[in-house]
């Protein structure tokens, strides 16, 4: 057993102050690994079911046909605690995995080898870890990338984001600029904190041919009983 508590890291950024720190949970019997934003609890490692099906589901619809060839190439959005990322990893079929993060300090965190998945993530010759932000990149005029699958998890949800300048992601404007970046047979799938939205359904539908929405739920050992988070999958 580690130490009841450790901070990793603090950090100054753009977004505010940002902790990442590991704390032993007595409840869990083992080292929880937590990332705040100002007072804000931004993840935590014990609640990563709907982040690795985030995955998982948004490469499931990805038939062979894909107009990349052999190999699946994926853009997550967001690399956070890192398991999303390493759930496409679990995919053979995928060829490359860039993942996009505004923040450099957290891709530093994984090069440090500082979380549970680090190792796993930065070791696989398949990833790419690029600093930059998500949100500039879908709205750019010129698309120099396009992906077989873009899987994003930044926000909390379509209506609460972690900053203003996110909102147009979430309208329909905003997903006809992020759907000239998946190639023709591609998905689109994005994680939610909250039940599916009926007006963000609608906006998917008005740019893609096929959406589905997924509940995951989940067993929350600290309270007792049962949470859930959202996924969307657009193609």
């Amino acid at each position: 057993m580690s130490a009841r508590f450790a901070e990793l890291d603090w950090q100054q950024t753009p977004m505010g102050e940002l902790t990442l720190r590991r704390r032993f949970d007595p409840v869990l019997e083992k080292d929880v690994f937590e990332v705040i934003l100002g007072d804000e609890h931004l993840m935590s490692s014990h609640f990563t079911v709907a982040e690795i099906e985030l995955a998982h589901l948004g490469l499931a619809v990805v038939g062979d046909a894909h107009e990349g060839g052999p190999g699946l190439d994926v853009l997550v959005g967001g690399l956070g605690l890192g398991y999303t990322a390493r759930a496409v990893l679990e995919h053979e079929r995928v060829r490359s995995l860039t993942v996009v993060e505004a923040i450099d300090v957290v891709v530093d965190w994984h090069e440090r080898l500082l979380l549970p998945v680090s190792t796993e993530l930065v070791g696989d010759p398949r990833t790419t870890l690029e600093v930059a932000d998500f949100f500039a990149l879908m709205r750019a005029d010129v698309v120099e990338r396009t992906f077989d699958a873009v899987i994003v998890d930044i926000d909390h949800s379509t209506t609460h984001h972690l900053h203003p300048s996110h909102a147009d992601l979430y309208t329909i404007d905003g997903i006809r600029r992020l759907r000239r970046h998946v190639r023709p047979g591609g998905s689109f799938a994005l994680w939610s904190d909250d039940p599916p939205h009926p007006d963000f359904v609608d906006v998917l539908e008005a740019v893609f041919d096929e959406v589905e929405t997924h509940v995951v739920a989940f067993d929350n050992a600290l309270t007792g009983g049962e949470s859930t988070n959202s996924v969307y999958v657009a193609r």
